[in-house]
């Protein structure tokens, strides 16, 4: 599991940072979460390949989280693109991109699929044969989601010089990685056990921004291996949290001391402060755990 930071700071875009945008690489997907100005451009910068971007969600309808998106889907049909793209996003994404491409007469050849989302319980989103993903209720000034990425539990390890010490017909291997016991032709039989190696634990990934404190998403997000969290302030700024519905850095640590995550990765500093160590200092008096999302940094799980 690989996250590409490509923006993480809030509101304003700057010739040294960038609003939030970040590529999540898990079980040979890659997800696009959030999308602001310069998104395109920093996906460039950092050699992610604009085609294997399939997936898109959006957590809110704040510009410094969508507003790369219109330039990105055309962007996509400049290059030939001819696969369908999924939108998940709050109501009125769809309005807000289609009104852009009928204006520019830039309608894609490619099919887009927008899933608007309303509900403000937990749903899920999407789901194939690797992957779950739902959204995790926050509370922010508009509609917002996090999303809950968990990886599915793979197939068990063949033991190969078990089956092979019990001569056991390579017929018989597809059934044996889903579990199932062997009954050979005489009458006995291998517990799946004997022939097989766990397979690796499945991870998991939180997205929360943007949010106000929130223990409530606790439960959701109980153990997870990496959350990252929004950390806009600093508690010497906490009454602006208060205000703007935000979180502070040690709120998100408290989030992540809660809910006994394995990582916890700080973001969306507002630029006030002079140096985002600061927002790792404050965490890490609640939780120890702690990594700062940068923007080009790459983590791997």
């Amino acid at each position: 599991m690989k996250i590409h930071t490509l923006g993480c700071y809030a509101a304003t875009p700057r010739t040294m940072t960038n609003p939030t945008a970040q590529v999540l690489e898990i079980k040979n997907h890659m997800f696009l979460i959030d999308c602001a100005e310069g998104t395109q451009v920093q996906l460039r910068k950092h050699k992610v390949k604009f085609s294997r971007i399939n997936h898109i969600f959006i957590s809110h309808l704040h510009g410094d989280h969508f507003f790369g998106l219109p330039g990105l889907i055309s962007t996509f049909r400049l290059l030939g693109r001819e696969k369908e793209m999924h939108i998940y996003g709050p109501k009125g994404i769809k309005e807000a991109i289609t009104l852009l491409l009928k204006l520019g007469d830039s309608w894609t050849n490619y099919h887009l699929y927008f899933h608007e989302l309303i509900s403000k319980e937990s749903e899920l989103i999407f789901e194939d044969e690797k992957v779950t993903v739902h959204t995790i209720p926050l509370t922010h000034r508009v509609y917002t989601n996090g999303f809950l990425f968990r990886e599915k539990l793979d197939d068990r390890k063949l033991n190969i010089k078990a089956v092979e010490k019990y001569g056991i017909d390579k017929s018989q291997y597809r059934n044996i990685k889903k579990g199932k016991n062997v009954v050979m032709d005489n009458g006995d039989i291998f517990p799946n056990k004997k022939l097989t190696f766990d397979p690796p634990k499945p991870k998991s990934y939180a997205y929360c921004s943007d949010t106000a404190y929130m223990p409530s998403i606790v439960p959701q997000i109980e153990g997870v291996d990496v959350l990252y969290h929004e950390s806009t302030f600093l508690e010497s700024e906490k009454h602006l949290a208060a205000k703007t519905k935000h979180a502070t850095a040690k709120e998100a640590a408290s989030i992540a001391k809660e809910a006994n995550v394995g990582q916890l990765l700080l973001g969306h500093y507002s630029t006030r402060y002079k140096t985002i160590d600061l927002f790792k200092e404050e965490a890490q008096e609640i939780f120890s755990n702690v990594a700062l999302a940068d923007d080009g940094k790459m983590f791997e799980f």
